[in-house]
């Protein structure tokens, strides 16, 4: 027992982990303990503890963590890990990117045919026996802009191109890709803003990507264009967002993501007409753990065997 690796499991929800590990054969070269998300480490956990999985850490444990060298982050974005101020250079910070595209890609659709489609009117004139025709808006020949084309927004387009929608977007590595008919850097921005129907931000917490979405390049954006936000809260400035739906600048928006969640009841966002609230219901999804559990397994197999490690944060660009 003492040679093996040890493990703390920091969540709510540790069964599928250990059963990964079982089925990858792991289990005779670690020992797991599981922790609920609600309490700390004991000081024997932080003493021995190699290798955490969790949903992040507050200040000051950490570098009580003496053998600490590998923390999987639960979440795709990283910055609540990256902004601790103890954060221990040598230690190896890897996420969950990848794992949302089986939930977040039907989540943004959906939003998509609820611009389009007008169901949700069409459930309110229901609880009135109200018979009402509707003319529904075709997805087919309108222009998708991606900001952020990542492993989500690679299976949007995918899904999009199906639907016979064109998409366009930005990536910081603006190599081509299936299904994109146009992939730009980051740059040339506006010229994506100018010509989408529908703008899907994914983009990560960065100091760049900070109050992106602002009054200036929201004016770039067609009258009659939406913008979707599946990415962080904190790439909007929400006053400007607001303004512009309010003056009909744009057509309106769908939020997933806000800078404080749950959304306080007394935020605009409430309240503006042409804003629709999401409660974070992107990337989440029944089987989620099982997929963070097949990426926590692989990597553990590679952290053993001194391989390099999938999905390694880089901490200069911040994800």
């Amino acid at each position: 027992m003492t040679n093996r690796t040890r493990i703390l499991l920091w969540t709510d929800t540790p069964g599928p982990y250990v059963e990964a590990i079982n089925a990858a054969g792991l289990d005779a070269r670690v020992a797991v303990e599981a922790l609920p998300r609600a309490q700390q480490p004991s000081e024997a956990q932080m003493a021995e503890t190699e290798v955490i999985l969790g949903w992040g850490a507050p200040a000051g444990l950490l570098p009580r963590m003496p053998r600490l060298r590998w923390a999987q982050s639960l979440t795709a974005g990283v910055e609540g890990w990256l902004a601790l101020p103890d954060l221990p250079e040598a230690l190896l910070l890897t996420c969950a990117r990848g794992t949302h595209t089986d939930s977040m890609p039907e989540n943004i659709l959906g939003g998509l045919f609820h611009i389009t489609k007008g169901y949700a009117a069409i459930a309110e004139a229901q609880k009135e026996s109200m018979w009402k025709r509707r003319i529904a808006t075709p997805l087919n020949g309108k222009v998708l802009g991606i900001l952020g084309l990542g492993a989500i927004g690679a299976e949007v387009a995918r899904l999009a191109s199906a639907l016979r929608m064109e998409v366009i977007g930005t990536r910081r590595n603006p190599a081509p890709m299936a299904h994109v008919s146009e992939v730009l850097p980051p740059e040339r921005t506006d010229e994506v803003l100018a010509r989408a129907d529908f703008v899907l931000l994914l983009l990560p917490s960065t100091a760049e990507t900070d109050n992106f979405m602002n009054a200036a390049r929201l004016a770039k954006m067609k009258p009659s264009a939406w913008l979707l936000n599946f990415g962080r809260g904190s790439a909007i400035v929400d006053a400007d967002l607001i303004a512009a739906v309010t003056e009909k600048r744009i057509a309106g928006a769908i939020l997933d993501v806000f800078r404080v969640e749950p959304l306080p009841a007394s935020d605009p966002f409430w309240t503006t007409p042409g804003i629709m609230v999401l409660p974070h219901i992107g990337g989440m999804h029944p089987e989620r753990d099982r997929v963070v559990a097949a990426l926590f397994t692989d990597n553990l197999r590679r952290f053993l065997d001194g391989a390099a490690l999938r999905e390694l944060v880089d901490r200069r660009i911040g994800y």
